[in-house]
């Protein structure tokens, strides 16, 4: 076999392939052997027709064509290798040339990973959002805490902002009642927005036994984004009442003893909240500094493949979860359809070229990903999907997903590299150091998860040979 290479662009080569006639003698065998166990001829018992015979029945063409087929994803791929080429997808085959008994030329066109030089990235600086915690946000979580620790009671009085509510309720739609739109002793706290619009303006004044129709528009159900005319009832109003804020509530909601412990574990919780931010910000601003820094060709095909993909799990999925089609989710978004066409497009070049860059820094900086790593990323990904570790596992093992996980934690590793060399300064001018023993683990896996999330659902994962 003789095989050349022609470039077409950065991204794109056209493989000639040609292939001299003897090399064809195994598929020509095997084809043989696969139209002897589907046909019968008269006189011959099946699967020993001689091979003269078949060719006169059945036309050596036929023949011809079924050891193509076999032999043309074997030459292809020892082209592929001779050449060296990290090819993206399956190729566009063209048979040029087969004359029985000589040769088979064939061409075959693919996209191609394009060559990309990484450009000195240790003069990158970003800034970040500083780590500050006052005591208005220690206030805010203390108060958020002692929310879920409040009670209620019953009142004899109108309903009020902040009042449990418990409500019936019935949907229709065109005048008719909803199956799934019948509802009793559901729980409402009124102005959590938790329920439907209108809601809390029909609900406010009323008492117990009290009743009031608002018309809205449904958020989910059999009839999820049409418009209802909903009638509720009111059978309990109830105060809700917070425990005061002292040392007793402490030790309610905490494993400490006053209300100045508690308050001293909110404060260290809210900075660990914010050195996470912080680190996951500085990576995500560096990466941005790192594409800027490259020049990556975007393979069109891959391109295109990528973008319908992304819709394709956004309509089918995502807003199928939730009961919207995608006029409906571009109408509550403010957006037109050629708004969400260019951000997607956007966002699957980003996706795309933040695969390729830090592909080859993991080359670059001969990166190696361990037992431990990869199953730490494992577990998070499980937790991240809701599923146990051992059941997330069995489906990547069983989907051939292992290779993927690799490398979204080999390319999290890359990043962090650059991370690291980059100088990353907060808003009030300070220096970030990210190396810190309790930071560095906190940054080391917010690069490894936002990489991650950036290159996951890339195309090329997908259609690389």
């Amino acid at each position: 076999m003789k095989s050349a290479v022609e470039t077409l662009n950065p991204t794109r080569v056209r493989l000639s392939i040609e292939v001299p006639f003897e090399e064809l003698k195994d598929s020509l065998d095997a084809a043989y052997k696969k139209i002897n166990q589907q046909v019968t001829v008269k006189g011959f018992r099946k699967g020993k027709i001689p091979a003269r015979v078949i060719d006169q029945r059945f036309g050596r063409g036929a023949v011809l064509e079924e050891a193509v087929n076999d032999a043309l994803p074997k030459f292809y791929t020892e082209a592929v290798n001779e050449a060296e080429l990290n090819v993206l997808g399956q190729p566009e085959v063209d048979i040029t040339d087969l004359k029985d008994g000589e040769t088979l030329n064939f061409t075959a066109e693919v996209d191609v990973r394009p060559t990309i030089e990484i450009p000195d990235y240790s003069g990158i600086e970003v800034e970040v959002d500083a780590v500050e915690v006052g005591e208005e946000d220690i206030d805010k979580a203390v108060e958020e805490l002692r929310e879920r620790f409040a009670s209620t009671a019953p009142v004899e009085r109108a309903a009020e902002e902040g009042d449990v509510v418990t409500l019936d309720l019935e949907a229709k739609v065109d005048g008719e009642v909803l199956e799934d739109g019948v509802a009793s002793g559901v729980s409402y706290t009124i102005g959590s927005g938790e329920l439907l619009d209108g809601i809390d303006e029909a609900v406010k004044g009323l008492e117990a036994g009290g009743e009031a129709t608002f018309a809205s528009e449904l958020k989910g159900g059999s009839a999820a984004g049409k418009e209802s005319e909903v009638t509720v009832k009111v059978t309990q109003v109830a105060k809700r009442e917070l425990p005061e804020l002292d040392d007793d509530f402490a030790q309610l909601a905490s494993e400490f003893d006053t209300l100045e412990e508690l308050r001293a574990d909110s404060r260290k919780r809210l900075e660990n909240m914010k050195q996470y931010d912080q680190a996951t910000q500085a990576q995500e601003r560096v990466l941005e500094k790192l594409l800027e820094l490259v020049e990556v060709p975007v393979p069109e095909k891959l391109l295109e493949d990528e973008i319908n993909t992304r819709k394709h799990n956004l309509e089918h999925h995502q807003l199928g979860q939730m009961g919207l089609d995608l006029e409906k989710y571009l109408e509550i978004q403010g957006k037109t359809a050629e708004e969400f066409d260019a951000e997607t497009k956007e966002a699957a070049v980003k996706g795309i070229k933040t695969q390729f860059v830090l592909d080859e820094l993991v080359n670059k900086e001969k990166l190696n990903v361990n037992q431990e790593e990869l199953t730490e990323h494992l577990m998070r990904r499980a937790a991240s999907s809701n599923m146990s570790p051992d059941q997330f596992a069995q489906q990547v093992v069983e989907g051939g997903q292992v290779p993927l996980l690799v490398g979204e934690v080999a390319r999290g590793k890359a990043l962090a590299v650059v991370v690291e060399a980059a100088t990353v300064k907060d808003t009030n001018g300070e220096v970030v150091d990210l190396d810190d023993e309790d930071e560095d683990e906190t940054s080391t896996e917010a690069s490894a998860e936002e990489a991650a999330e950036a290159a996951s659902e890339a195309a090329p994962e997908k259609t690389e040979a």
